[in-house]
């Protein structure tokens, strides 16, 4: 063998060292963003990470042009009536009837919306404007368009006792993962934050069990209870659909027209005068 076969063979194998030296580096550092994946909670069955809005979304969302593709998921089924308590039940019944003849006349009964108050939990999940999610090693953090609302979830936090629970607008919410479903028990709401007007008590908690069901679409299935206004657990599921071009916007209530009257308690509209 000559010299310059020689160089030629130790060459050679010097390159296919190094090619294999790359190859298992390679492999080793996808398998390494892959665990970094799975541990963080955003592997493709656990990712709520986006831009979501409601699903089904508000009518004048839906492109109603001839040959639009029409949304394929089903709904979620229609949100049940609470379960209300027998002497808290009439009292809802008529503040509800109140409000819709209120409106029926154009007069409005003023809501926590006249005096610039987020919605609040859960309310917020289902608010006017899309949210964004952002997943987090050990967080999921949910932040609603509509009055800049943000709220924190923790995943693998010891639940909160209800009674050292700080009363807020969103709550105190952990998280726990059952397979690729995310159980979400949240307690501590202000007692005037409520979802339909439904009143409850410092007893009140909200559980969540939030799903992927495909690239553009997750479910939260609720369970509310509370054991001084409800007779058992209210329960309904609210889904969500991916906005992928769609960026928040700033919105601060800061210029609000709307007030409470404060004889009537309807909702009015403070108007600039156009007289000069």
């Amino acid at each position: 063998m000559t010299k310059s076969m020689l160089v030629r063979g130790a060459v050679a194998a010097a390159v296919a060292m190094l090619a294999a030296g790359a190859a298992g580096a390679q492999s080793a550092g996808a398998q390494s963003k892959e665990h970094a994946r799975s541990d963080s909670g955003v592997n493709p069955k656990r990712d709520f990470g986006g831009t979501w809005e409601r699903y089904p979304p508000s009518a004048a969302s839906i492109n109603t042009a001839p040959g639009a593709a029409l949304p394929k998921l089903p709904p979620p089924p229609p949100m049940p009536p609470p379960p209300l308590k027998p002497e808290y039940l009439a009292d809802y019944q008529a503040a509800q009837q109140k409000a819709r003849e209120a409106d029926a006349r154009g007069e409005p009964i003023a809501t926590g919306y006249t005096h610039c108050l987020p919605d609040g939990m859960p309310s917020m999940m289902q608010g006017m404007f899309p949210m964004e999610v952002l997943q987090t090693r050990g967080q999921v953090t949910i932040i609603q368009e509509a009055y800049n609302q943000v709220r924190r979830i923790y995943i693998g936090d010891k639940p909160v006792a209800i009674e050292d629970a700080e009363p807020g607008f969103w709550g105190h919410s952990t998280a726990r993962w059952d397979g690729d479903v995310l159980v979400v028990d949240t307690v501590g709401i202000k007692d005037y934050v409520r979802l339909r007007n439904v009143p409850h008590s410092d007893q009140m908690r909200i559980q969540e069990r939030m799903r992927v069901i495909d690239d553009d679409h997750f479910e939260d299935q609720f369970t509310i209870t509370d054991p001084k206004y409800l007779t058992g657990p209210w329960t309904f599921t609210w889904a969500f659909q991916r906005k992928p071009d769609y960026k928040l916007y700033e919105y601060v209530c800061e210029d609000n027209r709307e007030f409470a009257d404060p004889e009537t308690g309807a909702a009015r509209m403070r108007l600039k005068s156009q007289a000069k």
